[in-house]
């Protein structure tokens, strides 16, 4: 991960929701909030004049939507990564605002670490998806997340140091189950299932679970 001050941005009209993001980073080294927006008017007006790293955006906004935010940081700060942070999980909104090219799209029940890796994960080029989402984009379209290799057999070749077991614990991953779902789907202890995910994790060479399905998703498992 990089070293480097990471300068946030915050594009949120709900005060207490906004209050809490910047509480957060707060107590984070190298991470910090330098601008604060309530309106895409105002998010609108400071893309032009910050030189901020990300932008952890509101999709819904008194004012406007979120997208005209994306699309003005596009053409006036293409540097700046855009965190989409919402409480819609609809297709339709997920696809447009990743085909703008937006580096991260998170449901806003995310826990604490889990957002601070987020930005981290971003910082340094990554693309990241809340693990709800994932199931939606598979289901719907592989446009957004193009597949590398066309068949599993092919994947499994690839990785072959991945168990049988492994790879159906990974379906399952991609299916954004939880270590809990999968313990009572496959008839193993919690335990075991969190094993599972942490061989595949290392195995896979990411960051995270949610990081394996995308690689999943790329090169073909389903």
């Amino acid at each position: 991960m990089s070293n480097q001050n990471i300068k946030l941005m915050l594009v949120e009209d709900n005060k207490l929701i906004r209050v809490g993001i910047r509480s957060i980073f707060d107590e984070i080294d190298g991470i910090n909030v330098v601008i604060e927006a309530e309106t895409a008017k105002e998010a609108i007006k400071q893309a032009s004049n910050s030189s901020v790293d990300i932008v952890i955006l509101d999709l819904k906004l008194p004012d406007n939507d979120g997208i005209t935010v994306i699309k003005a940081f596009q053409e006036n700060n293409s540097n700046a990564k855009i965190i989409v942070l919402s409480s819609h999980d609809e297709y339709e909104m997920i696809h447009k605002t990743l085909s703008l090219g937006v580096y991260a799209y998170i449901i806003k029940d995310i826990n604490t670490d889990t957002l601070i890796n987020v930005v981290k994960t971003v910082n340094d080029g990554a693309m990241w998806l809340d693990p709800k989402i994932v199931p939606i984009i598979r289901e719907k379209s592989n446009k957004i997340i193009p597949q590398k290799i066309t068949n599993r057999a092919t994947f499994r070749n690839s990785h072959s140091n991945l168990t049988q077991r492994e790879y159906e614990v990974l379906k399952l991953v991609v299916d954004g189950k939880s270590n809990n779902d999968i313990a009572q789907i496959l008839c193993i202890s919690e335990h075991t299932a969190k094993a599972h995910v942490c061989n595949i994790i290392q195995k896979l060479v990411v960051d995270d679970r949610t990081q394996a399905a995308v690689k999943a998703l790329k090169e073909g498992i389903v």
